[in-house]
């Protein structure tokens, strides 16, 4: 298939997820967490590197590399990556609920990597089922929180 025609698939699919979505002119109804402008800006860059990270985890579980996936997993989204988000800033913004969501999130992607750590050594589809359920943790954390706040 050729680039255009694959752009012009893309295109139909997104106006038709679109449409087929709930309506543009609904309320939207998730709480609006007030913060300064800077950090609203660094919130949404920490998130979009979430996304990053997330599609190069699956990239490298998708190549088989479950030890690469976890090393991505615990520098960008675990518990170890707190320092790097400035999430002590942030948080100070953040409602109670909203903070702890975050944190369940972090505390899933550290759990993934114990996941992928242990299906190096017991792979299979077991191994397998146990380190896609504990990345669905994590996304279903990230999901919890958009659903219930927005910044803007």
């Amino acid at each position: 298939m050729s680039s255009r025609a694959r752009n012009r698939k893309f295109g139909l699919l997104l106006a038709a997820t679109l449409a087929a979505g709930p309506a543009l002119s609904e309320e939207d109804s998730r709480e609006l967490v007030e913060m300064p402008s800077m950090m609203q800006q660094h919130m949404l860059a920490n998130m979009r590197d979430h996304l990053v990270a997330l599609d190069e985890i699956l990239g490298f579980l998708a190549g088989g590399n479950v030890n690469a996936a976890g090393k991505i997993a615990e520098s960008r989204l675990g518990m170890s990556s707190l320092d790097l988000h400035g999430a002590s800033q942030i948080a100070k913004y953040m409602p109670e609920a909203m903070a702890a969501a975050g944190t369940q999130m972090h505390r899933a992607a550290s759990r993934f990597v114990i996941a992928a750590q242990d299906a190096e050594f017991e792979p299979g589809r077991d191994a397998q089922h146990t380190v896609y359920g504990a990345l669905q943790e994590v996304t279903s954390a990230c999901n919890a929180c958009h659903q219930a706040y927005r910044i803007r």
